[in-house]
């Protein structure tokens, strides 16, 4: 989650998935992050708090959403992305 937010926000500034509300960078982070856990509970045949507890589903979205607005600093503040 951390990396995924990081490498989202760093791009997040120039909008690569267009102008949409669904389409800003969050969204669209947290909608593939949504996707990753359906598609482990369908792997595992377990609902997915079976085999994440809650709090680290929780702890995972507070971390990405943190390490998204880093990102997001950092690429339009000191980095000039091509």
């Amino acid at each position: 989650m951390a990396l995924g937010g990081l490498a989202f926000g760093l791009y997040a500034e120039r909008r690569p998935f267009g102008d949409d509300v669904f389409a800003h960078p969050l969204i669209v982070f947290f909608a593939l992050v949504g996707a990753g856990l359906l598609l482990l509970r369908f792997v595992k045949h377990r609902p997915v708090p079976d085999i994440l507890p809650e709090r680290m589903l929780l702890w995972g979205c507070a971390i990405g959403v943190v390490t998204f607005l880093a990102g997001n600093w950092i690429g339009v503040r000191l980095v000039v992305l091509p």
